[in-house]
């Protein structure tokens, strides 16, 4: 499959071709403003002159860069006749075209924004000036700047935005309320430093986390957004695109997206097993018996297995650089380690095989014939959920240290 998230953390592939990477002139640019382009001839002209007029009205000397993404309608020849540079970028995708802008940016200072004019670069001054301030990146917010009529489609308004900015700011504790704003500003030398790779829509929610999760400083702007000037549906893709912002931020949350569930659900079966482990239990004229104590096994092997994911993806993504490393990361390892959940796990089977063996007894006094099952499954259950979260976590622990080995 083409669209996984291995490709879309794979950066961009295919390079980057310009015709002027640069000149002896680039120190002295104080901003760089980028714009992604695939087929916006309609509007990529005016929104360079846009961006040239406010260059000129503030006196930020400045270039702008246009990051096309293979566009065959002329997009290119009208963004030079404008006065920009044209970066080629031959891997598709929104992030891969601004990765390939940001990459042939030769300014401190860079503003991102579409090259559809639904943005106002005119607004850029106040993002320099944020950045003056000693900020890292600085974020346009809609919300607080207006939304112009039919700007935004309800859906994304009211749903998808909200529902996705708000998880963001929850997984991650992002101080942003406008998490997909496609007006931002950075510092070049500290966007560089997060190692962006994600190619698609969702690079606007790897940005935000990753800096996030680096401390960097962020603020935010007021900032409009118009209705684009598109003669062409757009290509951002509601359901498609939500989804792949809502699995970014999931796969880089390993704390919500398994330890809180695996806790919770782990957590609730070992009440049902406990309620229900000296005998039934009736409630409001419904009983409660062994099955309910098959279903609370089962809920404590699903939970323990998703508290094991939430650590082993965790130590995976830190030593693959896809994560800052925590600096509990080693306090984790002196505690966690192979041996300590080795001892752990074989208890678990000992007691696991224990408890197998009394049921057995049980079932040999009775001359191997029927064996009352409400006693029996009372010792069978919590036995062979203690053999298989032995097993678990034995297996767990193996692949746990060879997670954490050391490597150059």
């Amino acid at each position: 499959m083409v669209d996984t998230l291995g490709d879309e953390l794979g950066g961009v592939r295919g390079g980057v071709r310009g015709d002027d990477r640069g000149d002896d002139r680039g120190d002295a640019y104080e901003l760089t403003v980028v714009m992604p382009c695939l087929n916006e001839a309609r509007t990529v002209g005016a929104c360079i002159e846009q961006a040239r007029a406010m260059l000129a009205s503030s006196g930020i000397r400045g270039e702008i860069v246009i990051g096309d993404n293979g566009s065959t309608d002329g997009s290119q020849d009208i963004a030079r006749a404008a006065g920009a540079r044209v970066v080629d970028v031959p891997e598709r995708g929104y992030g891969a075209a601004l990765l390939g802008a940001i990459e042939a940016a030769r300014a401190p200072f860079i503003i991102m924004g579409d090259a559809d004019m639904s943005y106002d670069f005119g607004h850029a001054p106040r993002f320099v000036e944020a950045l003056k301030e000693g900020n890292d990146l600085v974020m346009g917010n809609r919300f607080r700047g207006g939304i112009d009529p039919g700007a935004m489609p309800v859906l994304h308004r009211h749903l998808g935005n909200p529902v996705l900015t708000g998880l963001g700011r929850l997984f991650f504790g992002a101080p942003v309320g406008d998490f997909h704003c496609g007006l931002r500003a950075f510092r070049k030398s500290a966007i560089d430093g997060l190692a962006l790779a994600c190619t698609g829509m969702e690079f606007a929610s790897e940005m935000v986390v990753k800096a996030t999760l680096a401390g960097l400083r962020i603020a935010e702007v007021p900032t409009t957004l118009h209705k684009d000037g598109r003669d062409r549906p757009p290509h951002l893709r509601t359901w498609r695109d939500g989804w792949r912002h809502l699995r970014f931020l999931l796969c880089y949350s390993p704390r919500w997206a398994f330890l809180y569930p695996g806790f919770l659900c782990g957590l609730l079966g070992a009440l049902l097993m406990a309620w229900v482990l000296p005998g039934p239990r009736t409630v409001a004229g419904v009983e409660f018996d062994i099955h309910t104590l098959v279903y609370g096994g089962g809920l404590v092997l699903v939970g323990a297995q998703g508290v094991f994911f939430a650590v082993l993806s965790k130590i995976f993504a830190t030593t693959a650089g896809l994560l800052p490393t925590p600096p509990t990361l080693h306090r984790l390892f002196r505690h966690l380690t192979l041996e300590t959940g080795m001892v752990a796990g074989l208890l678990l089977v000992v007691a696991g095989i224990v408890g197998s063996v009394l049921a057995v007894y049980g079932w040999v006094e009775t001359g191997l014939g029927p064996y009352n099952p409400g006693h029996a499954m009372r010792l069978v259950v919590p036995s062979v959920v203690a053999l298989a979260l032995g097993a678990q976590t034995i297996f767990s622990s193996l692949f746990l240290s060879l997670l954490g080995m050391p490597r150059r």
